[in-house]
Order: C-alpha cells, then structure tokens, then sequence
C-alpha cells in the first residue's frame, strides 16, 4: 500500500508528470492533476478511473499566470482535501545563445522553473509540517550538476531546484515529512521540441523512459531520498562531475553542447 493518498501533479498533461499521475494511481493513490491543457487532464482522468479505479481531479491551471498559481497554492493548502504528495513538474527549457535568446521567454522559464516551485512547495510544506506527514518531489536535471552553456538558464535553474530540495529536506527531517529532488537526463517527452532542441545525432543509449523516470523518482520520495538520479550511466556521469574540477567540467560541458548550434555572431 502507498504511504500517499492524494498527489497532486503539475505538468501532469504530458511527459514524467502524466506517467508519475498514472504510476501514482497504479499505486492506490488519488490524483490532482494541474496542466494548462484541461483537455489532456480529461483524457488522463479517464484512463486513471477506467484502469485502476482511482479519481483523478482536474484542474486546469497556468502556474505562469497569478490567478493559476494561486488556485494550485489554495488547493494545497485545503485542509478539508489534504495533499500529502506534492509533485513539482512543470517546467520548461530553451536553448541557444543567451544574449541572442528572447528574454521574456528565460523570464518565463525563471518563473516557472523557480518561482512556481518555490511558491508550491512552500504552500505544501505549510499543511504537511504541521499534519506530520507528506512528501514534495520536485523533478530536476543532471543539468543542474553543472553550468550549462547555451542551456544556460535551464541548468541554473535546475541547479537551484536542486540545492532547495536538499535544503528543504534537511529542514524537514523527523517531522514525517519527505522531500526529494529527481534529476533525470535525457528522457523521451515533449520537452525537446519546446525547448528548441536537435536531439537526432543522440545515441539511443542516453535515453531513459519517461516511466522508468517515474517510477525512480515515486521510489525515492517514499524512501525519503534527497536527490535521484535515474539510471547508472547518469549516476556515473554525476559522480564524475561532483569530484572533477570545475573549470574542467565547465570547459567540457561547453564543448559538448556547443557541437549543436552555429558559432554566435559578432559585431551585430
């Protein structure tokens, strides 16, 4: 039997967040499921009820807007419906050239990436503390381990969703409440193609599964894991760029995924 009983998913349309609301309700557990698209949410609630018998309740919300982050805020605080599983996956990345790239679209994705999940997990963590039990997942990135040239507000903010999940679970710990920050590499979504991102000359064997991600990430926060790292390879990658110097890691990082995109222009 899962230790939750009722999770509420953003980005819960698409991607890791749609498989973790299907993976949670194959668990026994009910779901809020928060996406801007409410048609999606309404195929997904139906599928949910149809295959495992659990409720899925809608709510469609853009969590870049006041109004839908508040109303997300609002649920999670509902002491009447209580959330004990908050999973924090909305998000979105960009690629390029920073000084070339718009910047109301890296705003946007400050705002989402950062502000939306510092906001979420401040109003789950005030109704859970108290309760004595609960759980955040905040879905991060391998990008986060390092700079990430021509990724570069992406990574960084990944980096923070990071360093603020083992913060807050640290915070957290003996009051029966868990938090865990996951970090998945590449992983078969959406999310490139919003991103604006060439994956094609990619090995296949960089992959991961969006339900493999899942269920490492649902694992973790049960287990009360401050950070995973789904699948060995990453977890070697990551290791190697915890102990190896930085303006090496840095230097390498930025030979790699320059590889991609043209050289910028000057004297524009």
């Amino acid at each position: 039997m899962s230790r939750w009983r009722t999770a509420l998913v953003t980005g819960a349309s698409s991607g890791i967040g749609r498989e973790i609301a299907r993976q949670a309700a194959a668990r026994g557990v009910d779901v809020v499921a928060v996406a801007r698209r409410e048609d999606e949410l309404r195929t997904l609630a139906r599928e949910v009820r149809d295959t495992w018998g659990r409720t899925v309740e809608v709510l469609p919300a853009d969590l870049l807007t006041a109004g839908g982050l508040a109303a997300v805020e609002a649920r999670l605080a509902d002491p009447d419906r209580p959330v004990d599983l908050l999973v924090n996956n909305a998000g979105f990345g960009s690629l390029g050239w920073f000084h070339e790239l718009p910047i109301d679209r890296e705003d946007r994705q400050i705002r989402l990436n950062v502000l939306a999940v510092t906001r979420l997990a401040s109003a789950a963590l005030a109704a859970m503390v108290p309760r004595g039990r609960g759980g955040v997942l905040n879905v991060s990135s391998v990008s986060g381990f390092q700079p990430m040239p021509t990724n570069a507000v992406y990574g960084a903010s990944k980096a923070f969703v990071t360093s603020l999940s083992q913060a807050l679970h640290e915070e957290v710990r003996g009051a029966g409440v868990h938090v865990t920050a996951l970090c998945p590499g590449f992983t078969r979504t959406e999310f490139q193609a919003v991103a604006g991102s060439d994956v094609r000359s990619l090995p296949p064997w960089v992959w991961m599964t969006s339900a493999a991600v899942a269920r490492a990430g649902l694992d973790a926060v049960t287990r009360n894991r401050a950070v995973c790292v789904p699948g060995a390879g990453y977890r070697a990658v990551a290791t190697v760029v915890d102990l190896a110097p930085r303006d090496v890691v840095r230097r390498l990082t930025a030979l790699a995924t320059r590889a991609s995109l043209p050289a910028p222009e000057a004297g524009r």
